[in-house]
């Protein structure tokens, strides 16, 4: 970790001032991920993380706290509208800010390394591993499910296929961003494809007469006595649902002119959410009553059971495809994370290399699967993310509050896009509403959640605060940078443009005739 703050420490030297480094570094070659998301793909990596499997198997935590299918749709809508203003909050802050590393990058430049590294800390430890594990879980268990059709998949037959799942993509990932990209453009073409058919099978249930449970007097049949607990509650599946919708701030300087598809991919992705999130359980309940709902452990399954006859199998296949782009969108936004905090100094410097050809943050990427790996050998996955659930969205609150202390901070800073105060205040309210309550609800689960984040205090002053370590310890974390380098045949950022240039020098010097006759004085002439 010293040896990445020395390198960091450096740049800052040649490139000082946070946002002017990263633009001069761009403009003179120094900065070598390469600029291959376009708004397409924007949208893609928004989409995709946000849609995962739960739309498809159970879309029904914010019904059964709601109490009735016409609350239930109306927070649906209205967390959609909540989530776009905190996601114009980030566009706000990504382009102020304009670092790989979302939310950490803007809570390590307005409050502090410290504060920075236990948003790190807590996601490499926990959010990131735990979330990916159950992704590929999911994705293993819709692709087995039809050869044991009369009984549940064996534990060991699900955790092998999850582990392929994660080696196939980290190598995708591994080899190119362009293919990265490609694969999560079409998985996530794929997923609207099935929630489109869902929604147009719904429309079609209309059509017949079938919207009993749409009728305002039993929409709003409450099957439950309503509760401001039950309904909080509600807000926070909610929220949960919505979750991925930072992720783009975590490939800012990977994004094809971010000035501009930042907020047009927010623009685009987070309504087009809302609009499936809306209808996806409007159609729902056009084949089902809330009651079915409820007792169903896959939902669209069960739907097209109902509804698609012998092409019911459209709908696992759906999820399987849904959940394997998950997969890959988590796997490549995370890497990002993970290689911002080596190069700021808080992980080990090998994670803020890449590779000298290819461009892509190799050593990053493996970190990241093979703490993925390691999570699907515990049987404690899910207790994980009950714990930490609580604190990812702490630090969401904090990253807003942090956009009102930087307008109070530095009133002057270049922001090409400034939202209105009254966006980080709504969102704030919202944020405090549930956070307090999820601290009255769950008072042990939020507590442990918190215990697990402080741990990370300690490691905070003893691996980076702490600059004078003993001498055999710094060449031992020397050497294993050098073997993993040599190993992944990678180099920081400038050095493999560099290298690259020494390349092309070299290739044109080969090209070149031995002996050249001299140049005509003729303009229009052609040489040899």
């Amino acid at each position: 970790m010293e040896k990445g703050a020395r390198h960091r420490n450096n740049t800052e030297k040649n490139h000082p001032g946070g946002s002017e480094s990263q633009e001069a570094d761009s403009g003179g070659g120094g900065v070598a991920l390469k600029k291959e998301i376009g708004l397409v793909s924007a949208c893609a990596i928004i989409v995709g993380n946000i849609i995962g499997s739960g739309i498809f198997v159970s879309p029904k935590g914010v019904l059964e706290n709601a109490g009735s299918v016409g609350l239930a749709l109306i927070i649906w809508i209205v967390t959609g509208v909540i989530t776009a203003v905190g996601a114009l909050c980030y566009a706000e802050l990504g382009v102020t800010i304009p670092k790989s590393g979302g939310d950490y990058s803007y809570v390590k430049d307005i409050f502090g390394g410290l504060a920075g590294f236990l948003r790190l800390w807590i996601a490499v430890l926990v959010i990131y591993p735990t979330n990916q594990a159950v992704i590929a879980l999911t994705f293993s268990n819709y692709v087995l499910q039809p050869l044991f059709p009369t009984c549940f998949p064996p534990e060991s037959g699900l955790r092998l296929l999850a582990a392929l799942c994660l080696l196939l993509l980290t190598w995708v990932n591994c080899s190119s961003v362009r293919w990265a990209t490609r694969v999560q453009d079409i998985f996530t073409a794929g997923k609207l494809l099935a929630l489109g058919l869902i929604i147009i099978m719904g429309v079609v249930q209309i059509c017949k007469g079938q919207y009993f449970w749409l009728e305002p007097t039993n929409a709003f049949d409450h099957f439950q006595e309503p509760d401001i607990g039950l309904i909080a509650l509600a807000f926070l599946q909610g929220s949960f649902a919505y979750g991925g919708w930072n992720f783009l701030n975590y490939v800012t300087e990977e994004l094809v002119d971010p000035y501009k598809n930042l907020p047009r991919a927010i623009f685009i992705s987070i309504p087009l959410v809302t609009f499936v999130y809306v209808f996806a359980n409007v159609a729902y309940v056009t084949a089902m009553s809330p009651q079915e709902l409820l007792a169903s452990n896959a939902v669209a399954v069960t739907f097209g059971e109902k509804l698609l006859g012998v092409m019911a199998w459209i709908m696992p296949i759906s999820v399987a495809l849904s959940t394997f782009g998950g997969v890959n969108g988590s796997l490549f936004t995370s890497s990002r994370l993970f290689f911002a905090g080596a190069r700021e100094g808080h992980l080990p410097s090998v994670l803020a290399m890449i590779h000298v050809k290819r461009c892509t943050p190799i050593p990053a990427l493996l970190f990241t699967c093979i703490s993925t790996l390691l999570m699907l050998v515990t049987s404690d996955i899910y207790t994980l993310i009950n714990y930490v659930g609580f604190i990812n969205y702490l630090f969401y609150g904090v990253t807003v509050a942090g956009q009102i202390v930087l307008r109070w901070k530095k009133p002057d800073i270049n922001r090409p896009i400034k939202v209105s105060l009254l966006f980080p205040i709504i969102y704030l309210l919202f944020w405090a509403f549930l956070l307090l309550f999820s601290l009255w609800s769950e008072p042990v689960v939020c507590g442990i959640g918190l215990a697990i984040m402080v741990t990370g205090v300690p490691v905070y002053f003893l691996g980076i605060y702490w600059q004078h370590k003993p001498r055999c310890f710094n060449k031992f974390i020397e050497l294993l940078t050098l073997v993993s380098q040599k190993m992944c045949v990678v180099v920081y950022p400038k050095e493999a443009e560099d290298l690259k240039m020494k390349d092309r020098n070299q290739n044109m010097e080969q090209q070149q005739p031995i002996c050249q006759p001299p140049a005509s004085k003729d303009k229009d002439a052609v040489g040899p």
